[in-house]
């Protein structure tokens, strides 16, 4: 008895021992998938806030381009920006894209092309890129990028294709210039054939090292199967996108002596990819998404590269009366400039009232005119843009700062409108590499992996067979993942999400004082934990769990619980570049994208009246008292080496030199104005 009572006393414990396992195994799983969630959630809010910069400083170029008067030099130079001084016929740019001139030297020893192209020379120049051999010459990419061109040229808006003949269809999402992801796709799936055709999902470029090579294997296996090949057009196929997220910086890098013709070739290129895919006539692929406006028979009939990509995010309805008033008063301001111009330009004798009708047929045709032009537009924008909520109904995308939110109802809808099934879209990176929504009528898909860090994400692709039920495919492209372990790998990730996290507190360190003196009225130099999130969150916007992460991002605490900002903006300054000012780390990126875009021949300098009439467009927007005569001093002073012209360092420097005498600090929202902040500069005089 004694015995057997021992070993029933000896089970208990085991089993004991077994749940005390399992129950702190359990709090570790919970506690890696929170550290994971909230790592995830740094990078996306962080990755989203830049895009929104970058679509508010498309808003404000943008505005300048509609409100300044044609006479004036500063719209020759936003007319640069965009590009619209270019208007050439297909033959005339045909001949500035000539390679004919272009000699190969005997000792390039890099992939070789001819044309028609050759299904080996395109596995050759996979092959190449693979083993990392010379880069393809310069003459033949603009030669493959020629011909691409013109067979885009010739594709319809939507390509609709089948599965016929027992054929899968192979559809992959963002690449973002990592040619490990494609290579291993490849590897895995095969390549591109008459048997195993490809739908690419745009974003083939930014933020990877590899763009320019992705994007001429995609071009050469294009050329070489016209009919199983299908690119659809992302958001950031766009040539004001690659100067800020790194495309164009590449193409410069790579080919010193033509990346200007290349980079030109593929703004034209860009501008003829297809928007959108139909399979079977049942399944919808498009890079970003819909809206409640989304109807693909005017999406087919757009002219989709006349189309200027203008990131307007959508804003709430206006009264109409005021819509109205406004409108009126434009008129009104056409119609007495009318008066005044004919008073200079013509000695005859022309009547007041004919001056007026004439003014307000031409305005009413221009204003109907540019409702159709701002329809495509958001057609397009919606298309490229969009993201799906859990949650009915249709918004404006304002974490992104462009496209909207659409939910199930709007899925469901758009579906029954158009007699589809699925729609399978790309823009959103998903940590297994895909994610269905709304009831499993809307498909993810990211291909990039390890998009944010190594271990970050999945990457996937799916395919398609006669009976259209998606069969995905995930993998990680890098070897490192497979070395790590779970702890370490989540571990990796999340410093590198600290450390991006602490450079964003540390460039809003004015906006963060501010907030955190409003708790703190004796000016003790302490906030409670409460406050300090609170003041966080309504500085940064970013969404984030603070009260979880004080513990990752603050460690100067005093006994009480009370943490102490000014000790914590001095830990913040550790991790931080010193030789860089708050005011111009904060705002590095849109300063690089400024100086890229002033930059049109892509020179790597801007000349002296280029960068005065800049400054002036950016004093009117940031409400800086600048005169010309001072900025004309600022030109003269930061041209260091005294050559005529101004290069990135130079122009950073005028940045740096405006911020010490504390005028960039009434710009300290610089560049992040929404579509409603641009209207306020409308009164402004200087405009």
């Amino acid at each position: 008895v004694g015995s057997l009572s021992q070993g029933q006393h000896c089970e208990t414990d085991t089993i004991r021992a077994a749940i005390l396992i399992q129950r702190w195994y359990r709090q570790y799983v919970a506690r890696t998938e929170m550290r994971r969630r909230y790592t995830w959630h740094v990078f996306q809010s962080i990755e989203y806030s830049g895009e929104q910069a970058q679509i508010k400083l498309y808003n404000f170029l943008g505005y300048l381009m509609d409100n300044f008067t044609p006479s004036s030099n500063e719209r020759n130079l936003i007319s640069h920006i965009f590009r619209e001084n270019e208007v050439c016929r297909d033959t005339e740019w045909e001949r500035y894209f000539c390679f004919k001139n272009i000699e190969v030297p005997e000792i390039y020893s890099g992939p070789h092309l001819t044309f028609p192209l050759t299904v080996e020379e395109a596995v050759g120049l996979v092959e190449a890129f693979r083993n990392k051999k010379q880069q393809l010459h310069s003459r033949y990419v603009l030669q493959l990028l020629l011909e691409t061109w013109k067979l885009l040229r010739l594709l319809p808006n939507i390509n609709r294709i089948s599965t016929c003949h027992s054929k899968e269809i192979t559809i992959c999402g963002d690449l973002h210039g990592q040619l490990e992801d494609l290579l291993l796709i490849f590897y895995k799936n095969g390549m591109p054939s008459l048997e195993k055709p490809y739908v690419f999902n745009g974003d083939f470029v930014d933020r990877g090292r590899d763009s320019i090579e992705i994007l001429l294997i995609l071009f050469a296996f294009l050329l070489v199967y016209p009919s199983d090949i299908y690119l659809n057009r992302g958001n950031h196929e766009d040539h004001i996108v690659n100067l800020r997220y790194g495309f164009t910086k590449e193409v410069l890098s790579k080919y010193k002596m033509h990346g200007k013709r290349i980079l030109k070739l593929l703004q034209k290129i860009f501008s003829w990819l297809p928007l959108a895919t139909v399979i079977d006539q049942k399944v919808l692929i498009l890079h970003g998404g819909i809206s409640d406006s989304t109807d693909l028979s005017v999406l087919a009939r757009l002219d989709r590269h006349n189309v200027r990509n203008r990131h307007r995010i959508r804003v709430n309805v206006e009264n109409p009366l005021e819509v109205k008033r406004r409108e009126e008063l434009t008129l009104n301001a056409q119609i007495n400039k009318s008066e005044q111009d004919s008073l200079f330009l013509s000695t005859d004798s022309v009547s007041s009232d004919t001056t007026k009708d004439e003014w307000k047929l031409k305005y009413t045709s221009m204003r109907k005119f540019k409702t159709a032009l701002i329809s495509s537009s958001h057609q397009i924008l919606d298309l490229l843009w969009s993201d799906p909520m859990a949650q009915d109904g249709c918004i404006p995308n304002e974490v992104r700062g462009g496209g909207c939110y659409w939910g199930p109802d709007v899925t469901e809808d758009f579906l029954n409108r158009h007699n589809l099934q699925l729609i399978i879209r790309s823009h959103e990176c998903k940590q297994e590499g895909y994610e269905f929504c709304h009831n499993r009528k809307v498909l993810t898909l990211f291909s990039a992996s390890n998009y944010y860090d190594v271990g970050s994400n999945r990457g996937a692709y799916v395919k398609l067979g006669p009976d259209l039920v998606p069969y995905l495919i995930q993998y990680q492209a890098s070897s490192m993942t497979r070395e790590l372990t779970v702890k370490q790998s989540v571990g990796r990730t999340e410093r590198s999400a600290l450390r991006v996290l602490r450079e964003q507190l540390f460039a809003h360190k004015s906006d963060l004082l501010c907030a955190f003196k409003k708790f703190d009225s004796e000016n003790t130099g302490l906030v409670s934990l409460n406050n300090w999130a609170s003041a966080v969150e309504n500085v940064m916007h970013l969404d984030l769990p603070w009260r979880m992460l004080r513990c990752q991002l603050v460690t100067c605490k005093n006994s009480e619980g009370m943490i102490n900002y000014y000790d914590w903006f001095n830990e913040l300054a550790i991790h931080i570049d010193q030789s860089l000012l708050e005011t111009l780390y904060r705002h590095r990126s849109t300063l690089e994208t400024i100086f890229r875009i002033v930059d049109t021949d892509n020179s790597g300098f801007i000349s002296m009246e280029n960068f005065r009439q800049t400054w002036k467009l950016l004093s009117v927007y940031l409400k800086m008292e600048i005169t010309d005569e001072a900025i004309s001093d600022l030109a003269i002073a930061i041209d260091s080496n005294h050559d005529g012209s101004i290069d990135i360092d130079e122009f950073m420097e005028a940045f740096r030199l405006t911020d010490k005498k504390s005028r960039l600090e009434r710009g300290r929202s610089m560049f992040m104005g929404t579509a409603s902040d641009l209207t306020k500069l409308e009164g402004d005089p200087n405009v």
